[in-house]
Protein backbone atom coordinates (compact mmCIF):
# COMPACT_ATOMS: atom_id res chain seq x y z
CA UNK A 1 0.00 0.00 0.00
CA UNK A 2 1.34 3.40 -0.92
CA UNK A 3 1.66 6.19 1.58
CA UNK A 4 -0.91 8.37 -0.21
CA UNK A 5 -3.60 5.65 -0.46
CA UNK A 6 -5.08 6.70 2.89
CA UNK A 7 -6.44 10.28 3.03
CA UNK A 8 -4.82 11.68 6.16
CA UNK A 9 -6.40 14.79 7.63
CA UNK A 10 -3.44 15.45 9.93
CA UNK A 11 -0.07 13.84 10.56
CA UNK A 12 2.86 14.66 12.82
CA UNK A 13 5.80 13.08 14.60
CA UNK A 14 6.49 12.95 18.29
CA UNK A 15 8.92 15.75 19.03
CA UNK A 16 12.07 15.30 21.11
CA UNK A 17 14.83 17.66 22.24
CA UNK A 18 14.30 21.28 21.14
CA UNK A 19 10.96 20.35 19.53
CA UNK A 20 12.61 18.53 16.64
CA UNK A 21 10.78 15.58 15.05
CA UNK A 22 13.63 13.12 15.63
CA UNK A 23 11.45 10.24 16.75
CA UNK A 24 10.22 7.01 15.21
CA UNK A 25 6.71 7.63 16.56
CA UNK A 26 4.28 9.07 14.05
CA UNK A 27 0.62 10.04 14.46
CA UNK A 28 -2.02 10.02 11.71
CA UNK A 29 -5.61 11.24 11.78
CA UNK A 30 -8.13 10.21 9.14
CA UNK A 31 -11.81 11.08 9.09
CA UNK A 32 -12.62 7.90 11.07
CA UNK A 33 -9.41 6.72 12.80
CA UNK A 34 -6.48 7.86 14.90
CA UNK A 35 -3.38 5.83 14.07
CA UNK A 36 -0.12 5.60 16.03
CA UNK A 37 2.90 4.05 14.32
CA UNK A 38 6.05 3.31 16.36
CA UNK A 39 9.35 1.80 15.40
CA UNK A 40 11.98 1.73 12.70
CA UNK A 41 12.81 -1.89 11.89
CA UNK A 42 9.87 -3.46 13.68
CA UNK A 43 6.81 -1.27 13.23
CA UNK A 44 3.93 -1.37 15.72
CA UNK A 45 0.74 0.31 14.52
CA UNK A 46 -2.32 0.95 16.68
CA UNK A 47 -5.65 2.20 15.33
CA UNK A 48 -8.39 3.83 17.36
CA UNK A 49 -11.84 4.33 15.85
CA UNK A 50 -12.76 7.96 16.51
CA UNK A 51 -16.36 7.19 17.51
CA UNK A 52 -15.05 5.25 20.54
CA UNK A 53 -13.43 8.34 22.11
CA UNK A 54 -15.04 9.30 25.44
CA UNK A 55 -12.93 12.20 26.64
CA UNK A 56 -9.70 14.10 26.03
CA UNK A 57 -7.25 15.96 28.19
CA UNK A 58 -4.51 18.38 27.15
CA UNK A 59 -1.20 18.59 29.00
CA UNK A 60 1.43 21.26 28.52
CA UNK A 61 4.48 20.30 30.61
CA UNK A 62 7.09 23.02 30.97
CA UNK A 63 9.67 21.29 28.76
CA UNK A 64 7.16 20.89 25.95
CA UNK A 65 5.73 24.39 26.35
CA UNK A 66 9.16 25.92 25.81
CA UNK A 67 9.30 24.43 22.30
CA UNK A 68 5.60 25.06 21.51
CA UNK A 69 4.38 21.49 22.00
CA UNK A 70 1.85 19.66 24.14
CA UNK A 71 0.31 16.24 24.76
CA UNK A 72 -3.24 15.04 24.13
CA UNK A 73 -4.47 12.21 26.36
CA UNK A 74 -7.46 10.34 24.92
CA UNK A 75 -9.77 8.11 26.95
CA UNK A 76 -11.72 5.64 24.86
CA UNK A 77 -13.85 2.50 24.86
CA UNK A 78 -11.27 0.61 22.81
CA UNK A 79 -10.39 -2.72 24.45
CA UNK A 80 -6.67 -2.80 23.72
CA UNK A 81 -6.07 0.95 24.09
CA UNK A 82 -8.33 2.52 26.74
CA UNK A 83 -5.88 5.42 27.09
CA UNK A 84 -3.82 6.84 24.25
CA UNK A 85 -1.27 9.63 24.51
CA UNK A 86 -0.36 11.76 21.52
CA UNK A 87 2.90 13.02 22.99
CA UNK A 88 4.78 16.23 22.31
CA UNK A 89 3.11 17.52 19.14
CA UNK A 90 2.81 20.99 17.64
CA UNK A 91 -0.56 22.83 17.47
CA UNK A 92 -2.04 20.76 20.29
CA UNK A 93 -5.27 22.75 20.63
CA UNK A 94 -5.87 22.77 16.87
CA UNK A 95 -5.42 18.99 16.68
CA UNK A 96 -7.74 18.52 19.67
CA UNK A 97 -10.43 20.60 17.97
CA UNK A 98 -9.92 18.62 14.75
CA UNK A 99 -10.49 15.36 16.66
CA UNK A 100 -13.68 16.84 18.15
CA UNK A 101 -14.86 17.90 14.71
CA UNK A 102 -14.41 14.43 13.18
CA UNK A 103 -15.79 12.74 16.31
CA UNK A 104 -19.00 14.75 15.99
CA UNK A 105 -19.19 14.14 12.22
CA UNK A 106 -18.80 10.35 12.57
CA UNK A 107 -21.27 10.10 15.43
CA UNK A 108 -23.81 12.21 13.51
CA UNK A 109 -23.31 10.19 10.34
CA UNK A 110 -24.05 6.90 12.10
CA UNK A 111 -26.42 8.26 14.75
CA UNK A 112 -24.16 7.22 17.63
CA UNK A 113 -24.29 8.93 21.01
CA UNK A 114 -22.51 8.11 24.27
CA UNK A 115 -25.55 6.29 25.62
CA UNK A 116 -25.53 4.03 22.54
CA UNK A 117 -22.12 2.64 23.47
CA UNK A 118 -23.34 1.29 26.84
CA UNK A 119 -26.21 -1.15 27.29
CA UNK A 120 -28.73 -1.08 30.15
CA UNK A 121 -26.51 -3.18 32.48
CA UNK A 122 -23.57 -0.79 32.14
CA UNK A 123 -21.48 -3.06 29.87
CA UNK A 124 -19.93 -1.95 26.60
CA UNK A 125 -21.84 -3.13 23.55
CA UNK A 126 -18.65 -4.87 22.38
CA UNK A 127 -18.65 -6.95 25.55
CA UNK A 128 -20.31 -10.35 25.06
CA UNK A 129 -20.16 -11.37 28.74
CA UNK A 130 -23.80 -10.85 29.69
Amino acid sequence: MKKNDIPYVWTDKKRTVFGLPLSFTRYFLTETKLITRKGFFNIDEDELEIYKIDDKKLKFPFGQRIVGCGTIIIYSRDRDTPTKEIKCIKNTRKVSEMIDQYLTAVRDKYGIRGRDLINFEGHDNDDNNY
